[in-house]
């Protein structure tokens, strides 16, 4: 791989990306089924609003297509997140444009670009306990409503190789106060990191950008957490 092209792939990491805020719901979707029914929240950055995967292959909406299959249909998603976010930018997000109204469902995956920007962990564990504060206020106040999935590790694909180790030991200790953070709150941690590091040794989980992950990644974070996220609500 050429010098400037991962000089781009990283800024699509840390500096922001081309991907929107996220998706309304598809066309042809009837707007009174969709309020009917149950509302769900994707909070997060690129691994949320799914960098260089289709819209149908994001894991928010796989997860939505699989609780209809099992019997809890929930609304086409609405996903608050962007390439390259911080906690500080998702809060920043949330406080520019506030999601209106009451979710049924919220989920939260960020942290990635605060580790790849070598932000300070104690900032990270002020700026996500905030975030999750404010997803509770999403879900009606009830944190039993909010789920989050674990920042993966972005070490196993191509721009990572050469400093595998050290990554992976710096989301480790960014994943260990997230997880922290949930258990002060009772909120449910997924841990779909060590699915992540499936993709060292298949390179079908990574994304054409040789960056991010594949929709086939999507689907194993979403088989993981789905036995718990159906309990929620």
């Amino acid at each position: 791989m050429k010098v400037y092209q991962i000089a781009i792939l990283l800024c699509m990491l840390a500096c922001g990306g081309t991907q929107s805020p996220g998706p309304s719901a598809p066309a042809g979707t009837d707007p009174i089924e969709e309020s009917g029914k149950p509302q769900y929240l994707a909070l997060g950055d690129s691994y949320t609003i799914g960098q260089s995967v289709a819209p149908d292959e994001r894991w928010p909406v796989i997860l939505a297509d699989e609780l209809k299959k099992a019997g809890k249909p929930v609304a086409t998603p609405k996903i608050v997140a962007r390439t390259g976010w911080t906690t500080r930018n998702l809060l920043d997000a949330l406080e520019q444009s506030p999601p209106t109204g009451t979710f049924d469902l919220v989920s939260l995956l960020i942290g990635v670009n605060n580790q790849y920007q070598g932000r300070n962990k104690e900032e990270y564990r002020i700026e996500f306990r905030q975030l999750l504060q404010q997803a509770i206020a999403y879900a009606g106040d009830d944190a039993g409503n909010l789920f989050v999935l674990s920042i993966p590790d972005w070490g196993v694909t191509a721009i990572g190789e050469g400093n595998r180790e050290h990554i992976a030991a710096e989301i480790d200790s960014f994943n260990a106060i997230a997880k922290e953070e949930c258990q002060k709150l009772k909120i449910v941690f997924i841990d779909i990191t060590p699915i992540s590091r499936k993709a060292l040794n298949d390179p079908t989980m990574i994304a054409s950008d040789q960056l991010h992950f594949s929709g086939k990644m999507y689907r194993l974070w979403v088989n993981e957490a789905l036995p718990r996220v159906r309990q929620l609500f």
